[in-house]
């Protein structure tokens, strides 16, 4: 059987970067390709049920052993990696027996404890980086890895007894589409769990309520040489409108439970500019806030210029899934039973983000998130320890049992 480590390098190596411009679903031929060799994959090692359906998304099945007439839980990772950061060319760098000290790639990209102090908690253990050049993608083939080597086994076991389970794996979570086209009815779980969280021993239920706001920019262009009460800027109204928002509701200055207006995109001059935002929250009412915050704010440059000169769409994403998972918690506690017994302490946090489990439990498949293993994503500072990849598959396993203690 394939290690946890061997697949999800193979995986990495592997471009699905999704993209936020396409049209088509998936975004991207190259994660259709992978969806591919998945498929052949999973029918490879055992699964039935195996399908890829035009959207790019593959479902399988792991049939029921020695159990019947308990619930179907499903198991849910994402193939594409973020477009923040280039993830062509993968190429995994293994660093084992880590000895605390800083860990230097290319392009004088340096993961050093100092500024990324989560690495020390994995002092002796083996930690994966990309290169320094691209992204590493353990957000979310870490998953993708874990629920397949978890899948072949349980197939090959023959001791292990255990219900039937769903395996589902989608496109384009990472553009905020990834579940624009998943059937809930066809894939005809009870519960699920996206394996799409961080550091060891996550389990999360709560995630942010998340919009994306466009503001357009029409602007006058004249000769600067003859400017005077005529022109107006189209970028400079641009950083108008940015300045203000209030400062300290940036990402970089929230944690936990404060949301936030993230600047994504700029781009202009004097007769057009374009600014794209996501705004963030985990309370429902702070999130209509800034909703309305930001749509007031245009009026009021609108009502200054005496002309409409910025327009703004906003569209919601996804919304806050602990409302869905509240009167399910059930299925909380079973992850947690399964990480406690695997040796893992749960840690039970809100999400700072979020998964495709949160538009799945509002479309009525509760789904809270596991974690994967990774830290730093999106970016050349990424790194997963191989040993919480191991642990994330022997949580898996443990849920298929705890599954079947229920009935």
């Amino acid at each position: 059987m394939e290690r946890v480590t061997e697949r999800f390098i193979r995986y990495a190596k592997q471009h699905t970067t999704s993209d936020p411009e396409s049209k088509t679903y998936p975004s991207t031929d190259r994660q259709m390709v992978f969806m591919k060799k998945l498929t052949a994959e999973l029918t490879e090692i055992g699964c039935t049920e195996v399908e890829l359906d035009n959207y790019g998304y593959v479902m399988a099945t792991i049939p029921s052993k020695g159990v019947n007439n308990v619930p179907i839980v499903g198991f849910i990772a994402h193939v594409d990696t973020s477009p923040d950061f280039s993830g062509e060319n993968v190429q995994p760098q293994i660093f084992e027996h880590y000895d605390c000290e800083a860990i230097y790639l290319k392009n004088n990209v340096v993961i050093h404890p100092d500024e990324f102090p989560e690495i020390l908690q994995y002092i002796g253990q083996t930690i994966i980086t990309a290169d320094g050049s691209t992204l590493l993608g353990a957000d979310d083939k870490a998953g993708v890895a874990e629920i397949v080597t978890a899948a072949e086994f349980l197939l090959k076991s023959k001791e292990i007894k255990h219900g039937k389970i769903r395996l589902g794996f989608t496109p384009d979570e990472e553009i905020g589409k990834g579940t624009d086209h998943f059937d809930v009815k066809k894939f005809g779980a009870d519960f699920a769990f996206t394996l799409d969280g961080g550091e060891i021993g996550e389990l999360e239920f709560e995630n942010f309520n998340a919009a994306g706001a466009k503001i357009k920019i029409q602007g006058r262009s004249v000769h600067p040489g003859a400017a005077k009460n005529k022109m107006i800027n189209a970028s400079l109204v641009a950083h108008e409108i940015i300045g203000m928002l209030p400062p300290l509701e940036r990402p970089e200055h929230t944690e936990k439970y404060e949301g936030f207006f993230h600047l994504t995109d700029f781009k202009g001059n004097v007769e057009k500019a374009e600014v794209s935002w996501i705004i963030r929250d985990h309370d429902l009412q702070k999130f209509e806030q800034k909703k309305k915050l930001l749509t007031e704010i245009v009026q009021k440059v609108n009502f200054e210029h005496g002309k409409k000169v910025a327009e703004i769409e906003i569209t919601d994403q996804y919304f806050n899934m602990r409302q869905k998972i509240e009167p399910v918690m059930h299925v909380v506690e079973i992850a947690k039973q399964a990480m406690l017994q695997a040796g893992v302490e749960p840690k039970i946090r809100a999400i700072r983000g979020g998964t495709d489990g949160a538009r799945l439990s509002y479309e009525g498949l509760p789904c809270p998130n596991i974690f994967a293993g990774g830290h730093n994503f999106h970016g050349p500072y990424e790194f997963v320890p191989e040993q919480s990849m191991e642990k994330a598959v022997e949580v898996i396993v443990n849920i298929a049992q705890l599954v079947e203690k229920t009935k």
